[in-house]
């Protein structure tokens, strides 16, 4: 062979060699360099990972009835990429679960992913009817659903969760650690069928289980108190109010609610601000209920018996402000008591002068007006008392009365609680049990009130604002009523607001078996109107459910 010849055998050759050793390159790229990333990526596609969602603690009220509570359901997801008829298959999904077929089409395009969720929480008969069916890449989860057998009766209280069942509102919030439980952790293989690799999975580990809890809530009676207070509210041109019932002896708070209301079992048509629990999140002036406090200064201090009579003017001059009633009047002669039943600002006002603004203020201070109450509920408001030393004598005045301080509604009952408990206050709150591990919940006891005296001759006091006085519409016949009314100016722009009033009735049924006290409000109230009749309807049903006789 000449060398003329040899040159494109050996050209030919030369290329052979280039073209194998680029295979050859390429091979130990692809088995060596980037086999963990191809493997890696192969095994992304064909593993599917997610939360394992515990059964949440379920809610009992305290007869034990279900406030809230886990059920069985099941979570339905696609991997996209095994879709094979995504026109088809939207199409049967939303015969089975409803919906438009459009956001089904939406979801199961969607190739960019291997896990996208159809529909959270299904029911479970749903979802098995969807099983039947066998759609290509359609995959189901075992899960749980939170439901609310009362919907919105007591739904502010219980609360509300969200898709992870994590509590956003309510005890469910309050209480979330004790009722979540612990989610497990589910991340194996599946073939192209969807069915488990075997030795595919990688982790598997089981959930656990939230706790129970046992509540004070008395279910029935929460939806009296809710009736009492929306139609009080229909009827009088108000569109929000409140009540609570509570314990006086244990602090178990029987009753309480702010309208309007919130159904947890449907967020998505709730009204705006239905989650918060007015008589624990927001402070207000609460005007003459406060009257029953300075009362208690005057008698704990003896300056003044119930029968004793007082020049009470048509005005009280005080700095460079005029004080009068509500209703306009004349110079009068009072008793003590009839200040009292018929709510005479400048009357309170000058009995307070007897003993001065320092006992009004450590009476209040022992009532705990300048405290939080504790209560076990998320967002509880904080209330305004100012020092003494910095009050004016207007200032002081209005305190008397029920302005220029704020409290919330339940350290108003919990105040009331004290005077019917002879004294002795307990803390507000909602748990009582954990019934699973036995486990008791305990609370604050305190005597805050050392002269019985002094609080007989309140309680005989409040009797005659019943009898005789602006809360007549608490009466109950056969039954010791006592309690005191309130029409509160409402601030607004640094002055107070004009033909709108926040009204409110605190009492309770002494000389009774009954423990309980029991405020009622209604906010934004046109003034010649009076709430005291929420309270008797109130506890006309508790007298029925808890046979409460005169003792």
């Amino acid at each position: 062979m000449t060398e003329n010849q040899s040159r494109p055998l050996a050209a030919v050759k030369l290329i052979f060699l280039l073209v194998a050793a680029l295979f050859l390159v390429r091979l130990v790229y692809l088995q060596v360099i980037v086999s963990g990333e191809y493997s890696a990526n192969a095994s992304e596609v064909r593993t599917i990972n997610f939360d394992i969602s515990p059964h949440r603690g379920t809610i009992y009220d305290r007869n034990g009835t279900v406030l809230a509570v886990s059920v069985d359901a099941t979570t339905i997801y696609c991997n996209p990429v095994e879709v094979t008829n995504a026109n088809y298959e939207a199409k049967k999904i939303a015969s089975v679960l409803g919906g438009e077929e459009a956001d089904y089409l939406e979801l199961l395009k969607k190739t960019t992913s291997t896990f996208v969720y159809i529909e959270r929480q299904a029911d479970v008969d749903k979802a098995e009817r969807l099983k039947s069916m066998k759609l290509d890449g359609i995959y189901f989860i075992n899960d749980s659903r939170r439901e609310y057998p009362n919907g919105a009766i007591g739904g502010q209280v219980i609360g509300a969760c969200d898709v992870d069942g994590n509590g956003i509102c309510g005890l469910e919030l309050q209480y979330d650690d004790i009722l979540r439980g612990v989610p497990g952790v589910y991340s194996g293989e599946r073939g192209v069928d969807g069915t488990p690799i075997p030795g595919g999975v990688h982790e598997d580990v089981a959930a656990v289980d939230g706790e129970d809890i046992m509540v004070s809530i008395d279910i029935k009676l929460q939806d009296v108190a809710e009736r009492a207070v929306a139609q009080w509210l229909e009827g009088n041109d108000s569109k929000s109010g409140s009540s609570i019932v509570m314990d006086s002896e244990t602090g178990e708070i029987y009753a309480i609610c702010s309208y309007p209301y919130l159904n947890p079992a449907d967020l998505a048509n709730s009204v705006i601000g239905s989650d918060n629990l007015l008589p624990v999140t927001q402070a207000f002036e609460p005007g003459s209920v406060f009257k029953a406090f300075s009362a208690l200064a005057v008698l704990e201090e003896n300056a003044m018996a119930a029968s004793d009579v007082m020049l009470v003017p048509a005005e009280l001059k005080a700095d460079e402000y005029v004080i009068t009633d509500a209703h306009e009047r004349g110079d009068a002669y009072m008793t003590f008591s009839e200040i009292l039943d018929q709510s005479s600002n400048v009357g309170i006002s000058l009995a307070i002068d007897r003993v001065g603004f320092g006992k009004l203020y450590s009476t209040l201070h022992a009532l705990k007006i300048d405290q939080p109450t504790g209560v076990d509920y998320p967002g509880e408001a904080k209330s305004v008392l100012t020092d003494v030393s910095q009050w004016s004598k207007v200032g002081g005045y209005n305190i008397s009365f029920g302005q220029g301080v704020t409290a919330t509604p339940l350290q108003v009952a919990r105040a009331y609680g004290a005077i019917a408990n002879n004294g002795v206050m307990v803390e507000p709150h909602f748990l009582i049990a954990k019934p699973l591990t036995g486990e008791w919940a305990e609370h604050k006891t305190e005597q805050v009130l050392d002269n019985q005296e002094a609080i007989n001759k309140l309680i005989s006091m409040l009797r005659g604002v019943v009898t005789e006085g602006t809360g007549k519409n608490a009466y109950i016949e056969g039954f010791d009523v006592v309690g005191k009314t309130s029409t509160a100016e409402i601030a607004e722009a640094g002055g107070y607001a004009q033909e709108k009033w926040n009204l409110c009735f605190a009492g309770f049924i002494a000389n009774s078996t009954s423990p309980l006290v029991c405020f009622v409000g209604a906010n934004e109230v046109p003034y010649e109107r009076n709430v005291s009749s929420i309270f008797r309807d109130i506890m006309l049903e508790a007298i029925d459910l808890y046979k409460i006789v005169p003792e």
